[in-house]
C-alpha cells in the first residue's frame, strides 16, 4: 500500500500512549494499526492515565465517577506487562478497547477485563490489579514519559515519532486505507519541524466505533 503523499523523512521510532477507557485513544490506535501495516513501522505501545492526569481537580460528579473506574483497565495492562513483557501490551489493550468501546460496556469493566485475560491465555488472577496500587509506581512512571514529551495541559493519547511527541491526532472516525497514510504522512512532515505546536478546531462529533 502506498500513499499519494509520500514523504522522504525516515521514521525510526513511533511510541503511542493510551488509556483504555478513553474512546478517543481508541480511535487513534485503531488508525495507527491501519498505518503500522501500510508502513511497514513498529509502534511502542505505552499506557497513561486519565485518572492520573487529573488528580486533584475539580471536576463534574459523572466525569470523577468515570475516573475512579478508570484506574482498573490501566492497572491490570501494567500488570500484565510487568509478567509477561511489552510484547503483552498492545494485545491485551486490543481486547479490552472492543469491548469497551466498539461493544460499548464502558459500564462493565470487571467482567471485560476478566474475559480480555482470558481470550490472551492470561491469568485471570491478574485482574485483582485493577483494586490495589502495587503497580502504580510503574503506571505513574509510564503516564510521565508521555506528560515529559508534551506538557501537562493535554490528555490522552500522545504520539510520538522519533521522540517528538503531541498529543493526538483526535479523530473519528478512524481513517482507514489510503486516507490513514496520508494522515501519517502530514503528522511525520509536522513533527519534522521545531517550532510546530498546535493545530486544533473544536469537536463536533462523538466518537465513531466501526
Amino acid at each position: 500500500m502506498t500513499s499519494s503523499v509520500p514523504t522522504d523523512r525516515p521514521v525510526a521510532t513511533v511510541d503511542m500512549w493510551f488509556d483504555p477507557v478513553c474512546p478517543w485513544a481508541w480511535m487513534t490506535s485503531r488508525w495507527m494499526v491501519e498505518v503500522e501495516r501500510g508502513r511497514g513501522l513498529t509502534i511502542r505501545w505505552h499506557v497513561m492515565s486519565l485518572a492520573v492526569l487529573n488528580e486533584g481537580r475539580d471536576l463534574p460528579a459523572d466525569y470523577r465517577h468515570f475516573l475512579d473506574r478508570a484506574w482498573g483497565p490501566v492497572r491490570v495492562v501494567i500488570a500484565a506487562r510487568a509478567a509477561y513483557g511489552d510484547e503483552v501490551v498492545k494485545p491485551l489493550y486490543d481486547a479490552l478497547g472492543r469491548r469497551i468501546h466498539n461493544d460499548g460496556r464502558s459500564e462493565d469493566l470487571d467482567a471485560v477485563i476478566v474475559e480480555a485475560l482470558g481470550e490472551l491465555g492470561l491469568p485471570v488472577a491478574l485482574a485483582t490489579a485493577a483494586n490495589g496500587t502495587e503497580h502504580d509506581a510503574a503506571l505513574r512512571a509510564s503516564h510521565a514519559d508521555a506528560m515529559a514529551l508534551v506538557g501537562q495541559d493535554v490528555g490522552t493519547p500522545v504520539v510520538a515519532i522519533d521522540g517528538v511527541g503531541f498529543f493526538g491526532p483526535v479523530v473519528t472516525p478512524a481513517p482507514q486505507g489510503e486516507d490513514a497514510l496520508r494522515l501519517w504522512d502530514g503528522l511525520v512532515l509536522m513533527t519534522g519541524v521545531p517550532g510546530f505546536y498546535e493545530l486544533k478546531r473544536s469537536r463536533i462529533d462523538g466518537p465513531v466505533f466501526a
